[in-house]
């Protein structure tokens, strides 16, 4: 298993990062379990989840770290993985907050939930917009120095408040962001190239892309409306029913063919080729569909391959 390092850390990942979204919600804990299980048997060991998954269901969130949790607790195993979890997202109980008085409340509930002592990779999931720079990272800075987490990293924020937090994190020897999770893949490509690729370079940012497959769309399995009823994320897809979307499922049907593969499958080998790509966060709700993430990172697309896949999403 081909294992690289996340830059600025000590953390080695395998090139497909689990996300765990799924677990309390379209997969009860018993299901969850059998994929977790087949995850890490396959060696890899990156899985992500947020404080506030699956806030949609309950109205709260936490079911998807307590699922986690109970799994790392029975298999004895959590020194062999790298979990990332997150802090910051709104639920029906509060808004969007990255207050110092949040992050101190909900690292230890996390904790908690998770069953362990240490979180490998926290994220700003999502900004207030409000809470000063300085605060949260002073935040993190202490859960840090506490031994309750060890890096931390950065989803959803503006690239502005991405380039004052890393201004104020120099000038206040107070903690750097080393990695970035933007929605990137095949059809949603110009925010990330445009906004944040170069401050992914100026910083060395490793970057793990959420969305990879746009919502199951990257699977070739939503060709029109009526395919909509496979999934219950299927309605994701709508948007991507157009001349673009139809040009890279074409692309991703002709790729695929060649290599014998499946269309999901070249969707997350070309993200794992494109720079600064460190692992692709993606589900699974079945062993097939597992066996497909797990043959993305065994695909390497020729020159060929990416100039068909880059004219069809450029």
């Amino acid at each position: 298993m081909e294992k690289i390092q996340i830059n600025n850390t000590d953390l080695k990942i395998g090139r497909i990062n689990f996300g765990g979204n799924v677990f309390g919600w379209t997969l009860n804990e018993q299901q969850s379990f059998e994929i977790l299980d087949a995850f890490t048997d396959a060696e890899f060991n990156f899985i992500d989840t947020a404080d506030t998954y699956s806030w949609w269901v309950n109205g709260k969130g936490g079911q998807s770290e307590t699922i986690i949790g109970n799994w790392l607790k029975q298999r004895g195993n959590r020194k062999d993985l790298v979990i990332a979890t997150k802090v910051g997202s709104e639920t029906k109980q509060h808004g969007f907050d990255i207050s110092k008085k949040h992050i101190l409340k909900s690292v230890d509930e996390s904790l908690q939930r998770l069953q362990t002592d240490y979180i490998d990779l926290y994220y700003t999931h999502f900004d207030d917009n409000k809470t000063p720079v300085e605060e949260t990272l002073s935040a993190y800075d202490e859960i840090i120095k506490a031994g309750k987490v060890r890096y931390i990293a950065a989803s959803n924020l503006s690239p502005e408040r991405l380039v004052a937090s890393f201004d104020v994190a120099e000038k206040n020897n107070l903690p750097k962001y080393v990695a970035l999770q933007p929605h990137y893949n095949l059809v949603e490509r110009a925010n990330y190239e445009k906004d944040y690729l170069p401050l992914v370079e100026k910083h060395k940012l490793s970057v793990f892309p959420y969305w990879a497959l746009a919502s199951g769309f990257l699977t070739g399995k939503y060709r029109s409306e009526a395919d909509f009823g496979k999934s219950v994320r299927g309605a994701g897809s709508k948007k991507y029913l157009n001349d673009k979307g139809f040009a890279v499922l074409d692309a991703l049907d002709k790729v695929a063919t060649k290599h014998s593969s499946k269309q999901a499958t070249v969707a997350l080998a070309w993200l794992l080729a494109q720079p600064n790509i460190g692992a692709p966060i993606v589900s699974a709700t079945s062993q097939q569909q597992l066996q497909t993430l797990f043959d993305a990172p065994k695909l390497k697309l020729d020159t060929e391959d990416l100039a068909i896949l880059n004219t069809a999403s450029v």
